[in-house]
């Protein structure tokens, strides 16, 4: 073999050996989805719940990612256990995983036991099947219904009375703080991650549980983002005092949680002055499409990434 056809050689084998080495690198930087044990603080028993960590996420890096928590609603509790997958069905957790959406946070999303709302013959609980957990995608981000068809018309609403009393979180998100708190303290100390950029994030009972959680830890958490979850006037003191940014997300349409109560709430933050807060009403949506739409949008994502402590 002669010197020319010698070099010629060994510098397709250089190239052939970056371009393996760029391989493994991209596959290594690929979004994954992690199971974590744990133990309740509430009833002792063995649970996990999900982190991921998203396209580019490094941890030999220098780079501080931004954690979202996510909470669900009522129809996704469960065991913790072979039930955690229902919790894949709905909020930025089905966006970033199921439809392979470049989402650029480490996310948190733990599962909420049951405490007897299995009892109370709900059929989008007692009905569930495993059918419903959805698949992720082979290529991501496939075409979104431009809208949901609602037969009741659009109307407008009056402010009420949002609740005499704190009940309706009996049950909730609230019961699991001790719990939530350690993930979220896990999370930072196992992953590169940014503690003056957490945030917090929830569905219907988990809207609720948004509202709950960062008021009784209001020096967490950078922002909130309750979706069709009011917020009682009971709990504006400290989310007002620590000024955390809020955007509060109802449906005209929804006669799950109206959108009458939610005034009140927010009326309460402004009163003790805090204005750093949006309140939209999807007139057009009902309770399930409303969360729908803004996950599946950008919106909500880039607000978040606005703020930090």
């Amino acid at each position: 073999m002669s010197i020319k056809h010698l070099i010629k050689s060994i510098a397709l084998l250089i190239i052939i050996i970056l371009t393996s080495c760029k391989s493994v690198d991209g596959l290594q930087s690929e979004a994954q989805l992690l199971r974590i044990p744990y133990t309740s603080t509430v009833d002792q028993s063995n649970r996990n719940y999900f982190v991921y960590l998203p396209k580019g996420y490094d941890k030999k890096q220098d780079k501080k990612w931004p954690v979202l928590v996510f909470l669900h609603g009522n129809g996704e509790r469960g065991n913790g256990q072979d039930e955690l997958d229902y919790v894949l069905i709905h909020g930025p957790l089905y966006e970033a995983w199921i439809q392979k959406r470049d989402l650029p946070f480490v996310m948190v999303v733990p599962q909420l036991q049951m405490f007897g709302q299995d009892t109370l013959g709900l059929g989008y609980i007692d009905n569930r099947i495993k059918d419903w957990i959805p698949k992720r995608l082979e290529n991501g981000v496939p075409e979104r219904p431009k809208g949901y068809i609602i037969s009741e018309p659009m109307q407008g609403a009056i402010a009420s009375d949002s609740s005499p009393s704190l009940s309706y979180l009996k049950g909730g998100w609230g019961n699991v703080e001790t719990d939530l708190m350690a993930m979220i303290d896990k999370t930072l100390q196992d992953y590169q991650t940014d503690d003056n950029r957490i945030y917090l994030s929830g569905v219907s009972y988990g809207g609720f549980g948004t509202w709950e959680i960062a008021s009784k830890n209001p020096k967490r958490f950078a922002a909130i983002n309750p979706i069709v979850g009011w917020g009682h006037p009971d709990l504006m003191d400290s989310i007002a005092k620590y000024k955390i940014p809020v955007w509060n997300i109802a449906g005209g349409r929804d006669n799950v949680v109206p959108v009458k109560y939610f005034y009140e709430g927010m009326n309460k933050l402004e009163a003790l002055g805090h204005h750093n807060i949006r309140f939209t009403v999807e007139e057009d949506m009902g309770h399930d499409g409303t969360w729908k739409r803004i996950y599946a949008g950008d919106d909500i994502y880039n607000w978040l990434l606005e703020n930090h402590k």
